[in-house]
């Protein structure tokens, strides 16, 4: 080995040796600095000293005072836990807040406020409810407090064509307040639910309202650090597979003869059964009819009387001779007859 590369080494170890205790020596420096009470300026903040959640009532067994850099105390908290508890009736929390987390004054309600969703409206916002189901309400994972887009799906009548499909953004980075009727934000397990309340202005307000019976909305669920809009632009069926209108023309006019050709093969399925059923009834019948012959006892013919045969007896009469006879004499070559009387 050169004796450079030891050198370097050495020298190496002996920088990082001098570093942490540098580092050490600093550090130590820093804890004392804070160890001294009277450096800082010091004051008293009201924290939560268990969970609370949405609708929770505020006690003095639920709240503690611990200190708090004077220069650093948040908006809206309390010193004391008198203070917070001030005014008739109970206050209740309007969100999640867990140990040690200051309770601040836009987290819990009003002396005698109910915890509802009109107390956790910002000033000048509308709460609308949409129905959605376990796919539109992307599988029950949109949960109090989430940022969601809502997207319109519309099929529109065309007289010169097919119905036309289309999808537009409706409204980005809407604000979930309630699914169902929870409103808590420290629910953390999915669950299929059939509405969600949302906080809109009051155009879109409208806008939900009106496009709740134009189609069918859907949720989109939002990053939970992206509040921004986004440039979006409606898509068609024509940009799910490339094709001209034209196409999808030609593909739903076949689709139509297809579904005519299969609607005939039906009817005439149906007429070959209305044929075969109507023979085999007409089988049935004969079937039927042969069995009842089958059952019906022959008749038995009376077995013949006798009768009285009368036999016909036939007596010969021998007849008289005649009374004449005719004799014939030969006269040379000449016959000559005579009638002469039968002599008896």
């Amino acid at each position: 080995m050169r004796a450079n590369t030891i050198i370097m080494i050495i020298l190496a170890g002996v920088f990082g040796v001098l570093a942490v205790v540098l580092a050490n020596m600093w550090l130590a420096n820093q804890r004392s600095a804070m160890a001294k009470p009277g450096d800082l300026p010091r004051d008293t903040i009201v924290v939560a000293a268990v969970p609370l959640k949405f609708g929770d009532s505020l006690s003095d067994d639920k709240l503690r005072e611990i200190p708090w850099p004077a220069g650093a105390v948040p908006a809206g908290a309390f010193k004391t836990s008198k203070d917070l508890l001030a005014g008739e009736g109970t206050k209740q929390a309007l969100q999640a807040i867990g140990v040690n987390e200051p309770v601040l004054a836009s987290k819990i309600t009003g002396p005698g406020q109910r915890a509802t969703l009109s107390a956790v409206l910002t000033e000048g916002m509308k709460a609308v409810s949409i129905r959605v189901n376990d796919v539109l309400g992307v599988a029950g994972f949109v949960f109090p407090g989430d940022r969601v887009d809502v997207l319109l799906t519309r099929t529109v009548r065309s007289s010169d064509g097919p119905d036309k499909s289309f999808v537009d953004v409706l409204l980005q980075s809407v604000k979930v307040l309630a699914v169902d009727q929870v409103a808590d934000e420290s629910k953390d397990s999915p669950t299929v639910v059939k509405a969600v309340t949302v906080e809109v202005s009051t155009k879109d307000a409208q806008k939900l309202t009106l496009a709740a019976g134009a189609g069918q909305l859907s949720l989109a669920l939002r990053q939970a650090a992206a509040s921004k809009g986004e440039t979006t632009e409606r898509v068609t069926l024509s940009d799910l597979t490339g094709d001209t209108p034209e196409d999808v023309a030609k593909r739903q006019a076949e689709l139509e003869r297809q579904k005519a050709a299969e609607v005939a093969a039906a009817e005439e399925r149906k007429r070959a059964d209305d044929k075969l059923n109507g023979l085999a009834q007409a089988v049935e019948r004969v079937g039927d009819q042969i069995d009842q012959l089958s059952k019906v006892k022959p008749t038995v013919a009376p077995a013949p009387q006798p009768q009285e045969v009368i036999k016909e007896v036939v007596k010969y009469v021998k007849p008289e001779p005649p009374a004449r006879a005719t004799i014939g004499v030969f006269r040379g070559v000449r016959l000559e007859t005579y009638d002469v009387p039968r002599q008896r």
